[in-house]
């Protein structure tokens, strides 16, 4: 397994909780991503999982444990100096959220409208961006006129738009055919590579955890159960891991 002891973290959660009503969802989940690291988590449909992602941009307080984000504490942080951090977040939505009334071009040009200096360079913007994920022919077509790997492809490039530091990616490959799901993951590794971001990826594919991961946190019982590297675990003889390899 990699080391990161020399390594920056870039996000770091500590004992998080997290319950509504008698569901106690989260119940002391830590995590630490590193610069330049992609951190596969996983768990179960109702695991927690989104409702940690929502803790981590600010749609919903935990109950207890702490959060930071390129060392802010988030709990500290004045609604402005959220949204400020929140540029260094890159989030690509599952089922991509496009704007369907708007063109390709459109949809990118729509988060840097709050950035006085990046929207003076909107069209440079823009057309490096596509370039990045390969769909700059596709700047004035309509979202109605992609297919899905496609949208997804505009989807990632607007969340690299305002180049993040970090990258939120919400189930990449749910919906998504296997060779457009592996063009997918390779883009994603390519991302990478060429902007050094560190990446947050949930998934239940077992194929897209096995090749992006440098490592991967199995997100059980609301704690971090497991942590290593996808062969790490997946040779685990610990029933609960085992079963998310069969």
């Amino acid at each position: 397994m990699k080391k990161y002891n020399n390594i920056q973290s870039v996000l770091k959660i500590r004992e998080l909780r997290k319950s509504f009503g008698d569901n106690h969802v989260l119940n002391g989940f830590s995590l630490d991503l590193y610069e330049g690291e992609n951190l596969v988590i996983m768990g179960k449909s109702g695991s927690g999982k989104s409702v940690m992602i929502k803790c981590l941009v600010g749609l919903l307080f935990p109950d207890s444990g702490k959060i930071e984000i390129m060392g802010n504490d988030i709990a500290d942080l004045k609604q402005v100096d959220m949204n400020i951090l929140r540029m260094q977040i890159g989030f690509l939505f599952q089922g991509s959220a496009l704007y369907d009334s708007m063109t390709v071009r459109e949809n990118l040009e729509f988060p840097l409208r709050k950035h006085k200096e990046m929207y003076e360079k909107k069209d440079e913007l823009v057309v490096e961006t596509l370039e990045s994920v390969g769909l700059l022919s596709a700047i004035d077509l309509m979202p109605e006129e992609l297919s899905g790997g496609m949208k997804r492809r505009v989807a990632l490039a607007r969340a690299l738009i305002l180049k993040p530091k970090i990258i939120i990616y919400d189930e990449p490959t749910t919906g998504l055919d296997p060779i457009t799901a592996k063009e997918i993951i390779q883009l994603m590794r390519a991302i990478q590579e060429k902007y050094n971001t560190s990446s947050l990826i949930i998934t239940h594919d077992i194929d897209c955890a096995r090749v992006i991961s440098n490592r991967m946190i199995l997100l059980i019982d609301g704690v971090n159960y497991a942590e290593g590297t996808f062969n790490e675990l997946a040779n685990s003889t610990d029933k609960k891991i085992k079963a998310f390899f069969k």
